[in-house]
């Protein structure tokens, strides 16, 4: 199974940290060989698509991702984001949720599945392994 889970508690506004974690340039910046090459425009909602683009020269892989669900935290309540990959290589989901923890803190949960269509099954473990040390600096980065 390919699926990990990250958490961070960080000295942040749900607020701010959902601004963070939600800033998809941001991800992408913090992802080595990686940028973002397109995003919908307008503020994200369910059925914005940004893609982002890892790679070396004219060699790379794009990734197609779509927001569809978006519930920014409000009142106390947490803030809710899934994310559907749409490529032909890279497939699965992300969901990001902040839960808030006072007016200055939050928990921030990043559960992932991700799939790499060449791969076989076996090597599943190894990439979780590999995805959960990546998305995890890259978390770290938009947090601090």
């Amino acid at each position: 199974m390919t699926a990990f889970r990250l958490e961070r508690e960080v000295a942040l506004s749900a607020t701010q940290a959902w601004g963070r974690v939600t800033d998809w340039g941001g991800h992408a910046a913090r992802v080595p060989f990686t940028a973002l090459a397109s995003v919908t425009a307008g503020p994200t909602r369910p059925g914005t698509v940004f893609v982002v683009r890892s790679g070396l020269g004219r060699i790379g892989v794009d990734d197609p991702m779509e927001v569809v669900g978006w519930e920014p935290p409000a009142d106390g309540a947490p803030g809710r984001c899934r994310l559907e990959k749409r490529g032909r290589l890279v497939l699965g989901w992300a969901e990001i949720e902040v839960h808030p923890r006072g007016a200055e803190h939050s928990l921030v949960v990043w559960t992932e599945d991700l799939r790499l269509r060449p791969l076989p099954r076996l090597l599943d473990p190894v990439v979780a392994r590999v995805g959960r040390v990546v998305f995890g600096r890259a978390l770290d980065g938009v947090l601090r």
